[in-house]
């Protein structure tokens, strides 16, 4: 077994040549390629060597998430040449292939199936997610203008960016599918004087959010509906989604959009906010079975086909890709600064869980498949919307300071 590591070690190699990495053995043996290692991969034991071998990157997650394997160094690096090889396309045993199947019908995010697969990710603990992602409390990837920009004004950058691009005007009654903790109808109503209803399924999202808006005295302005987002009621001048579609799966992404254009009010704009691809490609089994069931990053042809079936009109496609490695950097930060609390709060097979995700989630972007995709629609067509990008955009030289 320890050759075919060195001979994905050599193709890493060759892919890379300036790579320079160690992989050290449960027994004392390795090898290193390069004279000054930025990163050792060390297998503890014989069986995680064996789970890697037979299971690809389902058997270094759930190794890594036992301690049996640990990488000394810059873990991004390892994955950057993990890209480079293509090993997460390496095939998987029968056995675990089976068993992901069966995990795969399970999690499905029907109606009934979805609140499950969400309470699992977010119904966990607001303490924890205040760690995370600091005051704002927004777990989507936020838009920098500037690289030395803190996580909160580059989170009030994206909320901005996302007001101006639904361009709202006051009085105007707005939707936010798949509303979290509530930071985006707060802004919006805070700045552009509208009002909203917000849609989500997880208790502890509208739990805090409720007392987030009654704090700021926006109770009579923010309705918080414990809700699928497939089942939204009503209807709105301006749709939001940010950050919910990359959690519904490719069957599910028809009936997304066809909720958005049935509450949409003709010629009125929507945004949608998510993580995609440019092509399919597979779900990831185990971000899909510790982190986020039922996830997968659709392709960008498969929601631009609902849209149109459903008489949303795309007017704009931005991809946002850059933005996201330093935005997991800040919640890695985070992560870190506290992660004594956050062994307390759960586990070290938590924390090692988690903060392989948080890796896993950087890397994809700089190196993987993953984009985060802006598409901004209108209900039919709309002859009144900007004929230019110029109010799509934020300003490259300053940051957007809060108007209250």
């Amino acid at each position: 077994m320890k050759d075919i590591i060195k001979q994905l070690a050599d193709a890493m190699s060759a892919a890379e040549p300036d790579a320079q990495f160690a992989v050290r053995f449960w027994d004392g043996t390795g090898f290193t390629i390069g004279a000054a290692p930025e990163f050792t991969l060390h297998f503890k034991t014989q069986r995680a060597l064996s789970r890697v071998l037979s299971d690809a990157f389902m058997g270094f997650g759930e190794s890594y998430m036992l301690g049996e394997i640990d990488v000394e160094g810059d873990i991004k690096k390892l994955f950057y040449l993990g890209f480079a090889i293509d090993f997460a396309e390496r095939p998987m045993s029968l056995m675990l292939r089976l068993k992901l199947f069966f995990h795969f019908l399970r999690a499905r995010n029907t109606i009934s199936k979805s609140r499950e697969n969400i309470s699992f990710a977010y119904d966990i603990g607001n303490e924890f997610y205040e760690i995370l992602l600091g005051k704002g409390m927004i777990y989507t990837c936020a838009y920098f203008t500037s690289p030395d920009e803190s996580l909160d004004q580059a989170q009030r950058n994206k909320l901005e960016l996302v007001c101006r691009k639904l361009a709202l005007k006051p009085g105007e009654h707005i939707a936010d599918l798949g509303c979290g903790w509530g930071g985006f109808l707060m802004y919006a109503v805070e700045n552009y004087g509208v009002t909203g209803v917000g849609y989500t399924i997880s208790s502890e999202q509208r739990d805090y959010a409720l007392e987030r808006i009654a704090e700021k005295g926006l109770s009579d302005k923010i309705e918080i509906r414990l809700k699928d987002a497939r089942e939204a009621e009503g209807l709105y001048d301006k749709v939001a989604s940010i950050g919910m579609v990359e959690h519904m799966g490719n069957a599910q992404i028809p009936p997304v959009f066809e909720r958005i254009s049935k509450i949409l009010k003709p010629e009125g704009l929507a945004l949608v906010h998510t993580i995609g691809n440019d092509i399919e490609r597979p779900i990831d089994p185990w971000i899909d079975k510790y982190i986020f069931p039922g996830t997968q990053a659709s392709p960008l042809t498969t929601m631009i086909e609902a849209a149109g079936n459903n008489g949303l009109s795309m007017i704009d496609l931005e991809n946002l890709r850059l933005h996201y490695p330093p935005t997991v950097r800040y919640w890695l930060a985070n992560f870190d600064a506290n992660i004594d609390r956050i062994r307390e709060l759960y586990d070290d097979k938590f924390v090692r869980s988690f903060r392989l995700y948080l890796e896993i989630a950087s890397s994809s972007f700089s190196w993987g498949d993953n984009k985060l995709f802006h598409l901004l629609m209108t209900k039919g067509l709309n002859n009144s919307v900007s004929m230019t990008r110029a109010q799509l955009v934020l300003p490259n030289d300053r940051a957007v300071e809060p108007r209250v």
